[in-house]
């Protein structure tokens, strides 16, 4: 007996090329990178797009990684084990070089293709993404220590996936985690209380035994972590291998996995150093400057990231709108929901476009450009406080205009709204990456001027040079009165960059952007843009495929 017909349902959102689909993106990257080769995201925007491959996703995090610490006998065992389809996803990104291709093959824009390689694969699936990035970024570390890095970077940067638990040397590819925080300090790594001690110099550099622990390391089953340590003339780096060179376990015991919001296809453990061998890296006492190597380049994928879940988001969004129909016609024709994916559509955008900016500076930083280096330093944490803050707004937004089917679980949107909240969380809070941006405009006055002149073409809009010479008088105010406005001054740099970026890209975007970002024409919550807003235009950009018929402004 049938009791009804399914109607008024969607389509399944797979079979597309999240590259060719993505005008944000791919006109992004002919923005920044003018005739830069994109056969490889097209590849892997077609293999993301697909059914079977947007199922690993899915299958990762229903069945969560468990926790070892025993075999049967009572040894220890301190290791994970995770679903077949998170070894899937990893050998996927590795075989792309998400992990190490600008390593591995420099080239003028290697940093920037590999964040939108990055950006692509993380609307699969964004927990995998994690020991991806960390070994992407612990290169630039390691490189302070360069009898280190002869010996690293090779392994590091090979395109090959091995789950094996064998020494380094012996692995077709090695991965590379980070260990910072510990109970008493947090985000605070000089309250560090691990200590490391001397044993011996050899052909590696100088090796250290540590004791103590770390209380929040992601991805505890990478061949090696970079961590600190206090030595007696400070908090220094080291690197420190999960399987020693002979073959046996290092000294190292995971506690615990954390019970997260989100992310749940990465561990993410509890540590504690017995007497665990490591070699230093940099000079002793460096240990932050180090590291810091290390982060800015975690804290640019969490923007990455942080854009990705956007994307995926909002293109649900539209498809689900685009096929659902409400009150006589499809939702996207019904005005306030215009507005509101329009709205979606702005913010996803105008960080594709700052994530890409900033990718690009790495670039021409790695060929000596000193205006470049102010870029990536000031922009990598501008962007990852303000991208990050935003991403858990759009997508909740998003998951509405699906009604109940979005609050379901099999749409896919509850696992992007839980895993939105962690890119602003990792890598230094939003308050510490907000600080962090005033300590270097205090520090580095020269930074200033390279933002001024990312805004001087933009400055031809009053609306613009308007908002900038206000922000410009705040800057040179009460230093004591300025950081506790931290949130708002950093804010503001965010969308006038991306207003900046918006108005090389797209007009009717630019326009709506300023008309509501910066003139104020714009409430509390998306889905309140002005009058006058080309709808049209903007909805067109979003659209994850080309759907023609869209009509109407506000």
């Amino acid at each position: 007996m049938t009791t009804h017909e399914v109607s008024n349902q969607p389509p399944p959102l797979e079979g597309i090329d999240l590259f060719e689909t993505d005008r944000g993106l791919a006109t992004g990257i002919l923005r920044e990178a003018p005739g830069a080769p994109t056969d490889e995201l097209t590849a892997l925007g077609k293999l993301a797009g697909q059914a079977e491959t947007l199922a690993l996703g899915f299958d990762a995090n229903a069945y969560p990684p468990e926790l070892r610490t025993h075999d049967r006998f009572g040894n220890r065992l301190d290791e994970v084990v995770y679903h077949p389809s998170y070894h899937r996803l990893m050998e996927h990104a590795t075989a792309f070089g998400l992990h190490a291709a600008p390593w591995r093959n420099p080239s003028a824009h290697a940093h920037l293709l590999r964040a939108a390689k990055f950006y692509i694969w993380s609307q699969v699936e964004a927990g995998h993404g994690c020991p991806i990035s960390m070994t992407y970024a612990s290169v630039a570390a390691l490189r302070a220590e360069p009898r280190l890095a002869r010996l690293w970077e090779p392994m590091l940067a090979a395109a090959c996936y091995d789950q094996r638990s064998l020494p380094a040397a012996e692995k077709f590819g090695v991965l590379c985690g980070m260990a910072m925080t510990e109970k008493q300090g947090g985000s605070d790594v000089r309250a560090n209380t691990t200590r490391a001690t001397f044993v011996e110099s050899g052909a590696e550099g100088d090796l250290y035994r540590l004791v103590g622990h770390k209380w929040f390391c992601s991805a505890p089953m990478s061949d090696a972590f970079l961590t600190l340590a206090q030595t007696d003339e400070g908090l220094t780096c080291f690197l420190m291998p999960r399987i020693l060179p002979d073959g046996s376990r290092n000294g190292i015991q995971l506690q615990r996995l954390k019970d997260k919001l989100g992310n749940r296809s990465n561990a993410s453990s509890e540590m504690e150093f017995d007497g665990s061998l490591a070699w230093r890296v940099g000079a002793p006492g460096r240990g932050v400057p180090t590291i810091a190597e290390m982060i800015n380049h975690t804290r640019l994928d969490c923007l990455i990231g942080s854009s990705a879940l956007m994307r995926w988001a909002l293109a649900q969004a539209l498809h689900h709108t685009r096929y659902r129909s409400a009150f006589g016609k499809p939702l996207i024709e019904q005005p306030l929901m215009r507005n509101v994916l329009a709205d979606l559509t702005l913010e996803s955008e105008a960080a594709t476009a700052l994530f890409l900016r900033l990718a690009n500076a790495v670039d021409r930083s790695a060929g000596g450009d000193p205006h470049a280096t102010a870029l990536k330093r000031l922009g990598t944490a501008v962007g990852k406080y303000y991208v990050c803050k935003r991403a858990p707004v759009a997508i909740g937004e998003a998951l509405e205009c699906l009604g109940g089917n979005g609050y379901v679980e099999e749409s896919g949107l509850p696992r992007l709204y839980r895993e939105a909240p962690v890119n602003s969380v990792w890598e230094g809070s939003g308050t510490v990456n907000a600080l962090d941006v005033l300590r270097i405009l205090r520090k580095q006055p020269q930074i200033v001027d390279a933002w001024q002149s990312e805004m001087a073409p933009a400055a031809a809009d009053p609306r613009i040079a308007k908002a900038v010479a206000a922000l410009e008088r705040e800057l040179r105010g009460d230093p004591e009165q300025l950081e506790g406005r931290a949130r708002a001054v950093v804010e503001r740099l965010a969308l006038l960059w991306q207003a900046a970026l918006l108005m090389r890209t797209s007009a009717p975007l630019a326009d709506a952007f300023i008309a509501s970002r910066i003139a104020g024409e714009w409430g509390y919550t998306l889905g309140t843009l002005p009058r006058g807003s080309d709808l049209d235009a903007i909805l067109e950009r979003g659209m994850p495929a080309a759907h023609a018929g869209l009509t109407a402004t506000v």
